[in-house]
């Protein structure tokens, strides 16, 4: 991805807040000439016996993904492959009505984070289902309402069979944050108090990121 400089993120701990807010990610591999790329969204979540509370650098941080194993993605997926995951936070297009200034052109603000990493398939059913038990307790904490899931584990322990697990190791990552920061002060803020009356939760998201802008 390629991020210019004035886009990268003020500090690590906004590619870490970004994927907990944001975890349905894109996971693409190239695949074989034949079959082209391959490409799956999924849910994903920091290991929390490993990286639960991670805010620094992603390098080294270990993640949990899982999908369907009836995807043709889980088969050509192989221990000790490289997979990028791709992560989009808050985004809005920005209309040149907002700069209050001519020329001018219309542009999209947007927060996207790439990892890139190393795959260790799953094979255990119990593994399997402690990384399923795990996601649903992340995200039950972070979007959910508390929900107990004790009643449900044998529901779970029947569907689990079907389900991929793995984890990702992190390699390497990009965070692009584009917040109008190529505009003059005085432009930026009126892009960020116009998203931030705005009814649209999108722009209130960007708006927000915009105030913690050094």
């Amino acid at each position: 991805m390629f991020v210019p400089s004035f886009y990268r993120e003020p500090d690590s701990a906004w590619m870490a807040d970004l994927i907990r807010g944001n975890p349905l990610a894109l996971a693409v591999t190239n695949g074989s000439p034949e079959d082209g790329p391959f490409a799956t969204h999924l849910p994903v979540i920091f290991d929390p016996e490993k990286s639960g509370d991670w805010s620094g650098e992603l390098p080294g941080a270990t993640l949990l993904g899982h999908m369907n194993r009836a995807n043709p993605h889980w088969a050509a997926l192989e221990t000790g492959s490289v997979l990028l995951l791709t992560f989009t936070g808050p985004h809005s297009y920005v209309s040149p009505t907002v700069y209050e200034k001519t020329p001018a052109a219309p542009t999209w603000n947007f927060t996207a984070v790439h990892v890139r990493g190393v795959v260790e398939k799953i094979s255990s059913i119990e593994e399997t289902l402690g990384v399923v038990q795990s996601t649903v307790r992340a995200y039950e904490g972070a979007f959910g309402n508390g929900w107990d899931m004790t009643e449900s584990l044998g529901y779970f322990r029947e569907i689990v069979p079907a389900v991929g697990a793995f984890r990702f190791t992190v390699t390497g990552a990009e965070g692009m944050f584009k917040l109008s920061q190529e505009q003059p002060g005085e432009v930026r803020e009126r892009v960020r108090e116009s998203f931030g009356q705005s009814g649209c939760a999108y722009k209130r998201d960007v708006a927000g990121l915009m105030s913690r802008l050094p």
